[in-house]
């Protein structure tokens, strides 16, 4: 398939010198490639950028779009200064030390397309180990609505799953640094708008999403975060009171599950 995806693709990218090149391969790869990918400097202040500059040499003229930011303002952000830019129809996350298999925007896209009231579609993943490109036979299913209340108890989606429409008017919190996808994706879904996930595994992540290492070992900011989210959508009337306390209890309780699991692996670690 040769025809170009009306796709802006927005990565990112905070000192990922070593896994840039990865990400963007995942991208060239595709059996559908979109129009363009933005790349977004945060403020790396490492040679971040000289990879970023590299690589939009590399490719025809225009493909990879440059944003170079002069503070570091997190990577909620920094997709919002990419989507502003973003000139085609739907956007598409990737991080910066993730990748795509190699079908997901031909499946994604394809499925957007046909489903023109769907808003954001997500997908599933895979934890693979540093260095190997996704590659694995996909085979189609049928979508799943997510509701309000599923989307609400649980992040359903891994950021580089996601494709959504341009414009929609929502966009991540800015200077949100946790948890700043999942408050998204509610605010999506909670005005009503189509959701679904697709049932495939269509990234690759390599780092466990709740993870031990980087922004995702911090347990307690996540949790913190979790109950701003949960509190924004109070104040805008998507939840009541009693609703916000069971989440509230709800989260409270992934809270002290995680402390468990974390405390778990560093006597593992020792």
């Amino acid at each position: 398939m040769n025809d170009m995806a009306a796709v802006s693709v927005v990565v990112p990218c905070y000192r990922c010198a070593r896994t840039l090149e990865r990400a963007i391969a995942s991208v060239a790869a595709q059996t559908q490639r979109p129009e363009e990918v933005i790349l977004v400097d945060d403020a790396s202040g490492d040679e971040t950028r000289e990879i970023m500059k590299k690589l939009s040499r590399q490719f025809e003229s225009g493909w990879i779009k440059l944003v170079f930011l002069d503070e570091n303002v997190g990577a909620g952000s920094a997709r919002n200064a990419g989507w502003s830019i973003a000139s085609q129809p739907y956007v598409a996350f990737l991080d910066a030390d993730d990748a795509w298999h190699f079908r997901k925007i031909e499946i994604q896209y394809g499925y957007m397309r046909a489903l023109p009231d769907v808003v954001l579609c997500g997908h599933g993943f895979r934890l693979l180990k540093q260095g190997v490109l996704p590659y694995w036979s996909v085979g189609l299913g049928h979508a799943r609505e997510v509701s309000k209340w599923a989307m609400l108890v649980s992040n359903q989606f891994v950021t580089p799953s996601v494709m959504i429409k341009r414009e929609v008017h929502h966009r991540f919190i800015e200077r949100q640094r946790y948890m700043e996808d999942h408050m998204l994706w509610l605010r999506v879904v909670c005005a009503g708008d189509r959701v679904v996930k697709l049932p495939v595994a269509l990234a690759a992540i390599y780092k466990d999403p709740f993870g031990v290492t980087g922004l995702s070992s911090r347990v307690w900011l996540m949790e913190r975060s979790d109950l701003g989210n949960y509190r924004r959508l109070y104040r805008a009337g998507h939840v009541n009171a009693p609703q916000l306390g069971v989440l509230v209890a709800y989260s409270l309780l992934k809270y002290l599950r995680r402390l468990v699991i974390y405390a778990g692996y560093l006597r593992w670690k020792k």
